[in-house]
């Protein structure tokens, strides 16, 4: 039996890289999906590899800074589909890099806006329609960076990711009676666009990948079976946790 069958899911960044491969394993496992990013056409063309595969999938762009998009988001799994059971917070950017003297208000502040107000403004709305029906599952996507350890030039992402950790624990422990779970995954390196932009030379890639014990780095759909696992009811009794799939990077030191 698909693992989501009945199920109606939410993603945010869905258009390219993790969000777009959860998008197709969601789809694949029986999920009705709505699918959000800043980029229509990508998001079209998601949609259309959905429906190839049987799924049913809506999109909506828009920005995740505007409460009003995650409030339209909710809406549209609702309209179409009933209720809100699954959502997967996964919009980020890597936000203005390098020695954090030189690193702007504004760099810092959009970082801090995208990476974890706007999580904060999804999970409001989607907790308030999950709700009504007593049960959801809400994922945010962090990371290792400022957990396990940290590399230099990157403090607003830093920052704003490892603020998701807090958020996920507050709002787990708060609606935890409620039969919803929150929960956050904390991926090693993926090869994602926003990998290569940060390590965009051989060497930079080889450095990256010899921290972790594999020896290699993930791939999207690695990181979304993972997402899956925390949506369906095989983690019927995880909470409040930072999940790590780094690869080993947190234990490895060699």
């Amino acid at each position: 039996m698909s693992r989501l069958n009945n199920k109606v899911a939410i993603i945010t960044g869905a258009s390219a890289g993790i969000g777009r491969a959860t998008a197709q394993l969601f789809a694949a496992e029986g999920a009705k999906i709505v699918v959000g990013a800043r980029r229509q056409a990508e998001l079209d063309s998601l949609v259309a590899e959905v429906k190839e595969i049987g799924g049913d999938a809506i999109a909506l762009a828009g920005d995740v800074r505007s409460e009003e998009y995650h409030k339209a988001l909710v809406a549209a799994a609702t309209e179409h589909y009933g209720k809100l059971d699954v959502a997967f917070n996964n919009a980020g950017i890597l936000g203005e890099a390098g020695p954090s003297t030189g690193v702007s208000e504004a760099g810092f502040t959009e970082a801090l806006t995208i990476n974890l107000t706007a999580s904060f403004l999804a999970a409001k709305h989607q907790i308030a329609q999950m709700e009504k029906g007593n049960s959801g599952s809400i994922i945010f996507t962090s990371t290792f960076v400022g957990y396990s350890f940290a590399f230099p030039g990157v403090a607003a992402y830093a920052a704003s990711k490892s603020g998701l950790i807090g958020l996920t624990q507050a709002l787990a422990a708060e609606y935890g009676p409620k039969s919803i779970r929150v929960n956050a995954v904390l991926p090693g390196a993926v090869d994602t666009d926003m990998y290569r932009e940060m390590n965009n030379t051989p060497d930079k890639q080889g450095f990256v990948t010899n921290l972790h014990a594999l020896k290699r780095v993930a791939t999207p759909d690695e990181l979304a079976r993972s997402v899956l696992y925390l949506a369906s009811d095989d983690s019927s009794f995880v909470t409040g946790t930072a999940m790590l799939i780094d690869g080993g990077a947190s234990i490895t030191r060699t």
